[in-house]
């Protein structure tokens, strides 16, 4: 009797090693996919203040649109939690738009090299976002769940491991849900 005591302990114990790393492996596959979306949005940092000053040698008058981007690239750089970064990059979003929306009434604008390379690097940036928020959304989906049924909810809240927070668009803005349009 009490061998078969034992090895139920043995089996339960075991059982709890193995859920607890599956959550941590979980936890952190949806770290690492938050860390591919953090990449690509500061390659899209990176790109904004060329493209600013490529379209600002064309379009010298459009000083708000220039100010507005440059504002919102430093809201979205310094947001803290997911729903303020959600935020921040749908705000850029818009004013990306009108940086390109400024370029349509410039037609040597669109001809220049310069100008044609950041629009290409800038449509692979957002697609790269758009493919790396989906991924992590998929890990981060997956470890909720994880974290919420039995019983996984038993080893989560035994150690303390935490849901996390989906990285989306804000419902209420409608604008934003559009993708950036960067071809003319």
């Amino acid at each position: 009797m009490l061998i078969i005591i034992i090895a139920i302990l043995v089996i339960l114990i075991l059982w709890a090693v193995f859920a607890f790393n599956h959550l941590i492996r979980m936890v952190n596959r949806a770290k690492e996919a938050w860390a591919d979306i953090d990449v690509q949005l500061k390659r899209r940092y990176d790109l904004i203040p060329n493209l600013v000053n490529t379209v600002k040698g064309y379009a010298t008058h459009e000083k708000t649109v220039f100010e507005d981007v440059t504002k919102a690239r430093t809201a979205a750089m310094s947001a803290g939690s997911l729903a303020d970064k959600g935020q921040a990059e749908n705000n850029l979003a818009g004013a990306l738009k009108s940086v390109f929306a400024v370029a349509e009434a410039y037609p040597e604008l669109k001809a220049n090299q310069n100008f044609l390379a950041l629009q290409t690097e800038l449509t692979d940036t957002e697609d790269k976002i758009q493919a790396a928020r989906r991924f992590y959304n998929g890990n981060v989906r997956d470890l909720n769940t994880a974290i919420q049924v039995f019983p996984g909810n038993l080893i989560a809240g035994t150690f303390h491991i935490h849901s996390m927070e989906f990285f989306q668009l804000d419902a209420a803005d409608a604008a934003a849900k559009e993708p950036v349009q960067v071809k003319f």
